[in-house]
């Protein structure tokens, strides 16, 4: 099929769209970039997406294996985010790293497309990824600094202070609830003045716990979330290693 409209997703687990599972789409999930490239295709029968984004995906391999393959799919539009799971590695070169996204997004910005990209988010609410405040922040600024260069279009993650309700957020606590995604997708589609019919489906109540509840909550998700993450972080592992992109080609949703 020839699409004269055409939509490219970039990025890791946020773009995948880990959080918002839907056992009947590839890798189980939904995600905003679907949700943005239902509201983009629903009146464009010329409208084709391709989803690239794999979870864990560093940003070094995005540029690596992301990139290029996008290009090849000529896209008119772009959406890209790189760079949150080397943020929270021991070490890490922001300016090194935020040198090869730069010679990324010019490389997809050549194409013509309009390309869209994202600030980090800042966990100021979380006693484990609050941490890694100043590291998003300088990461913050680099982003604005190379949208700035290309001309690419910013949604300003670190500013949407709705996302400090646990409601927006899964079990995990590391990736957006449905609800989160929903409202990541108006967000992305405002950017891109685009109208849109999408509803933030109704946030899980966060229930109020006692210490001693909120102390077995934590270490269960300690159990169940947080150990397996370090541990693949320690060994080299990645919860992407074996998936394939969602949507590698052009297609209709």
């Amino acid at each position: 099929m020839d699409f004269a409209a055409r939509y490219v997703a970039l990025g890791d687990s946020f773009t995948e769209g880990l959080g918002d599972d839907d056992p009947g789409r590839p890798n189980g999930v939904r995600g905003w970039a679907d949700r943005v490239a239902e509201q983009l295709g629903a009146a464009d029968p010329s409208f084709g997406y391709a989803n690239l984004a794999i979870r864990g995906r560093k940003l070094r391999q995005i540029m690596a294996e992301q990139v290029d393959a996008a290009v090849e799919l000529k896209p008119t539009l772009v959406t890209i985010y790189a760079g949150a799971n080397d943020i929270f590695r021991p070490t890490i070169d922001i300016d090194g790293l935020l040198e090869e996204y730069d010679a990324g997004v010019r490389k997809l910005s050549a194409t013509g497309a309009t390309v869209v990209m994202f600030t980090g988010f800042d966990a100021r609410g979380s006693k484990v990824f609050g941490t890694m405040r100043g590291r998003t922040a300088i990461y913050n600024e680099l982003v604005r600094g190379i949208a700035g260069d290309h001309g690419a279009l910013l949604v300003d993650y670190w500013r949407f202070s709705e996302y400090y309700d646990w409601g927006m957020w899964a079990k995990d606590r590391m990736h957006m609830s449905a609800a989160g995604h929903a409202n990541m997708a108006k967000r992305v589609l405002t950017v891109l003045e685009h109208d849109h019919s999408i509803e933030v489906p109704p946030m899980t109540p966060v229930p109020e716990l006692s210490r001693a509840e909120a102390l077995r909550a934590n270490a269960r998700w300690v159990r169940e979330h947080a150990g397996p993450w370090v541990m693949r972080r320690v060994t080299g592992r990645s919860s992407g290693d074996g998936l394939q992109p969602r949507y590698s080609q052009l297609t209709r949703l």
